[in-house]
């Protein structure tokens, strides 16, 4: 099938150049896609900026019931939309794979569209009426990645629109299906120009964080590519919110029960085949337990089926592209060059598909590539400690903070510990746990600006201050 490359001002268009887009899990077509130029994306944003006006000036309450009618969409086309997702992602359909992130995407959105700014008063009296009023920016880019496509273009479009902006939005191009049908499926609960999408090469990523008529950007991705967002946003002064890569540490304290957080630790790490920012991505496990805790995860691990997201009992799929397999395969084997034991997995699984197993390695050591890196797979490196203050300083040596983790059964120490770590979420006793209610974002180089709730929805708006 072939798809539209972009929906402008509400009507799709199809470009001349035709793109495959693989399913990860065969390598076999999960569609074709007519992808568009540079020219599509200026009548893209000139269709957001003319629905801009009328968009702003409409009734609050007005925005709000349209985005809970998105939020009604796209559980209407929930199955539809997780097929496709799974198609070209390749997650598999249950656990917390392409329905998961589907549900995610229709609760988010229901939230978002619940979510109220009213003016502030700094002074209402005989002497002075000071006010604090919010206005919409104007024409805000989204530029998406592929590891959950449709729940971050929620996560980027909803609050945009809900305070009233318009999206221009641009999907990974390796996995853009999912989102062009979101967005053509939306078009129902919006007004021409308010919601557009494209479909192609990075160079449309620059032309939008670069344009004069763009008034944010926002970005999930990469560091390095963070960076060129930034530099390119520059010259115009544009508003960001970057939410970049992580490479998030736990620290298991020595009276944690191995058993208890076997499961926890797990999925904490290999949520999404380990393809998520806030992934559990270093485990510090404390020297007298350290052997009790790699044997209740490789355990686990053996309980956890990997396979094709279309088979109903699949607990994890493939990993993406090929440029992610060829990396986490590289990091393994030279982690086990260096002298990391490889506890399960560790190479390839053999036939079709993207497929690399569950791998834990232990006797990992920081200044391995596997530690130091974000892996972004499902390959976890096991680092042995003795005092926790060096575990928390080994942690934090990284150069981004996006989220970490304390497992112990001694709360109040946990939270006191996890306040240590130089990140933007800290957890105690879970990891990657996020809520619609709840700011997240990160410190250092893994961005700034903040997503969620009342503090996200106010990265798209600023301020106007009336005095009278």
């Amino acid at each position: 099938m072939t798809y539209a490359g972009a929906i402008i001002g509400g009507s799709p268009e199809y470009g001349e150049t035709l793109s495959i887009i693989a399913n990860p899990a065969t390598g076999d077509a999960a569609g074709e896609i007519a992808i568009t130029d540079a020219a599509a994306c200026e009548r893209a944003i000139a269709a957001a900026r003319a629905a801009f006006p009328g968009w702003a000036a409409k009734p609050d309450a007005e925005r709000q019931a349209a985005v809970a009618r998105c939020a009604d969409i796209i559980e209407e086309h929930a199955e539809e939309l997780a097929r496709l997702l799974t198609a070209e992602q390749g997650k598999p359909m249950n656990g917390t794979g392409s329905r998961f992130e589907v549900g995610g995407a229709a609760a988010w959105t229901r939230h978002t569209a619940g979510l109220v700014l009213p003016v502030e008063y700094v002074q209402d009296d005989d002497a002075a009426h000071i006010a604090i009023h919010r206005r919409p920016l104007g024409v805000v880019a989204a530029i998406t990645p592929w590891n959950w496509p449709l729940m971050i273009a929620i996560w980027q479009i909803m609050p945009a629109i809900r305070a009233g902006n318009t999206v221009v939005i641009k999907p990974s191009p390796f996995t853009p299906l999912s989102t062009l049908k979101l967005v053509e499926l939306l078009q129902a609960a919006l007004p021409p120009g308010v919601l557009n999408a494209v479909a192609g090469p990075d160079e449309l990523g620059s032309l939008l964080t670069s344009h004069p008529d763009i008034a944010k950007v926002c970005f999930t991705g990469s560091t390095a590519t963070g960076r060129k967002v930034m530099a390119s946003a520059a010259p115009t002064l544009k508003r960001l919110t970057l939410e970049l890569g992580g490479n998030d540490a736990g620290i298991v304290l020595p009276d944690a029960d191995p058993q208890a957080i076997a499961e926890g630790l797990f999925w904490g790490a290999f949520i999404n085949n380990g393809q998520t920012c806030a992934a559990l991505k270093r485990l510090f496990v404390h020297d007298s337990i350290y052997d009790a805790v790699c044997d209740a995860l490789v355990a686990y691990a053996a309980s956890v089926k990997t396979g094709p997201g279309t088979e109903e009992d699949s607990a994890l799929g493939p990993l993406q592209n090929e440029m992610q397999f060829r990396k986490v395969a590289r990091l393994v084997d030279e982690a086990r060059a260096d002298g990391a034991r490889v506890l399960t997995g560790g190479s390839p699984t053999a036939g079709a598909g993207l497929f690399y197993p569950v791998t834990l390695v232990a006797d990992a050591k920081p200044g391995m590539a596997l530690v130091d890196e974000e892996q972004f797979g499902p390959a976890l490196p096991i680092i042995r400690y003795s005092d926790v203050g060096e575990a928390i300083a080994a942690a934090n040596a990284a150069d981004v903070g996006l989220g970490g983790s304390v497992w112990s059964s001694d709360i109040d120490l946990a939270r006191d510990l996890a306040l240590q770590l130089e990140c933007g979420t800290a957890w105690v006793n879970k990891h990657g746990a996020i809520r619609p209610d709840t700011p997240f974002g990160g410190v250092k180089a893994s961005g700034f600006g903040v997503e969620f709730g009342p503090h996200g929805l106010s990265e798209f708006l600023s301020l106007q201050v009336l005095h009278d």
